[in-house]
């Protein structure tokens, strides 16, 4: 055995090493003091037998603490690829019902109203979307219609504008086509959508985009006439000849009256002419004397007088035919005015024919706003005694009758022109007879 030889070999040696003869430099054994002295190297066995045991007992040792490590056993490659399976899976158990929600909810017709009429539940997403998208548009129209109407800088319009085109993204974001069949299936949004609403916000969101666009056309022509006008200002200062100071002169004028002309129910019609007093008078400080004599200028500034009450009486319309009559009678005062400049007077002449061709062009237009204002009242009057009638025989009439009466009412309410005095409640009674005819249609 060679364990067995081993352990002989290992014993005969420190036998040896045990009975062998000190060498001079070995350590001196300590005396004997009566106490036990325990050795900092393990005892040495006395015995074969001794010897063996301890071997056994390293060997056991060793094969325990060998047991104990466990080996790792590699993942198997099935083990790896299970998440993978399961992913796959909950895809798949979550996206056929959501696909199939998704298509039912298309924007189609066809598709939402058997679904609406058997289980409208699916079209949750949809009711959700109509719901959001008309709240959406009423709040942002809202706020489009406070910034435009109540502008007070271009900063207004713009703002105004910007939720105008979110309002007008909402309102064509309503599936119009499927909103009667939505209605009457899920009745909680009979609370929250309104079709006469609806009607009213597309009618307005189409006035208040007429009226951004006429302002904007305002806003750019008042920029165009400052600028002239200070281009007027500084060149006739640096005029050394009469030829000069007679084309700065004429451009100083062109730059006045383009002001004029601009709307005064816009926002830049009304900064022109609270600017338009002091522009006419730093004019006549520094040109002086525009028609070459004392009683050519009083009458140019009567008739200037009278244009300004014209202009600014006829702010803020609409107004009523009275109030049309008084404004054009101010203009045909001032045109009378620089009618008795004489021809003689050349550079007068010249000035006063140009002021004319402009009061001309002011009194036209207010004798077409003053005309719409008096046809469009009396459309209006006559719309309301036919819907009087009407209410009166409602209870006899047949449906066809009734349908015949509210299309005679409803001609005569679109014969009611914007920016007149019943402008606003002729669309009320139009927006309501329109609806009340939808109704008496099969």
């Amino acid at each position: 055995m060679a364990l067995f030889k081993l352990s002989s070999l290992n014993f005969l040696h420190r036998s040896t090493s045990r009975n062998s003869p000190k060498t001079p430099n070995a350590e001196a054994i300590p005396p004997t003091t009566g106490k036990t002295v325990t050795p900092s190297v393990p005892l040495q066995p006395n015995s074969l037998a001794e010897l063996e045991r301890q071997i056994e007992e390293e060997q056991r040792l060793l094969n325990q603490s060998r047991k104990s490590v466990k080996p790792v056993r590699p993942v198997k490659a099935a083990n790896r690829r299970s998440p993978v399976k399961a992913m796959i899976g909950l895809g798949l158990l979550l996206g056929i019902p959501v696909g199939v929600i998704y298509l039912l909810n298309l924007p189609y017709a066809t598709i939402r109203r058997p679904v609406a009429a058997k289980a409208p539940l699916l079209l949750l997403p949809s009711y959700i979307g109509l719901d959001h998208n008309y709240r959406l548009a009423i709040d942002t129209f809202e706020q489009a219609q406070q910034l435009i109407d109540g502008a007070t800088t271009p900063a207004d319009l713009a703002l105004g504008e910007q939720k105008l085109d979110q309002a007008q993204k909402s309102l064509d974001a309503l599936p119009i086509d499927w909103i009667n069949d939505s209605l009457s299936t899920y009745s909680y949004h009979n609370s929250q959508f309104s079709r006469s609403r609806f009607n009213a916000t597309r009618a307005e969101v189409g006035r208040l985009k007429a009226k951004v666009f006429q302002e904007k056309n305002a806003q750019n022509a008042l920029l165009v006439a400052e600028q002239s006008l200070t281009a007027a200002q500084q060149q006739y200062p640096q005029a050394k000849t009469t030829d000069d100071r007679q084309t700065a002169i004429a451009l100083w004028q062109t730059a006045l009256e383009q002001l004029q002309k601009i709307p005064s129910e816009t926002l830049a019609g009304k900064t022109a002419q609270q600017n338009l007093v002091a522009y006419e008078r730093d004019f006549e400080e520094t040109v002086g004397l525009l028609a070459g004599n004392e009683r050519t200028l009083t009458i140019i500034g009567s008739a200037r007088e009278y244009s300004q009450r014209a202009a600014i009486q006829g702010q803020n319309p609409p107004h009523s035919a009275e109030e049309w009559q008084q404004i054009m009678q101010l203009w045909e005062d001032a045109i009378a005015e620089v009618e008795r400049i004489p021809q003689d007077d050349l550079s007068g002449y010249r000035e006063a024919q140009a002021m004319r061709a402009t009061y001309q062009q002011n009194l036209g237009q207010i004798k077409v706003r003053s005309a719409a204002e008096t046809d469009s009242v009396r459309a209006f009057e006559q719309a309301q005694e036919q819907t009087t009638s009407l209410l009166a025989s409602a209870n006899n009439a047949t449906r066809e009758t009734t349908s015949s009466q509210l299309q005679g009412i409803i001609n005569q309410l679109n014969q009611v022109k914007s920016g007149t005095t019943v402008y606003l409640a002729a669309q009320a009674d139009l927006l309501s007879a329109q609806n009340k005819l939808d109704q008496l249609k099969p």
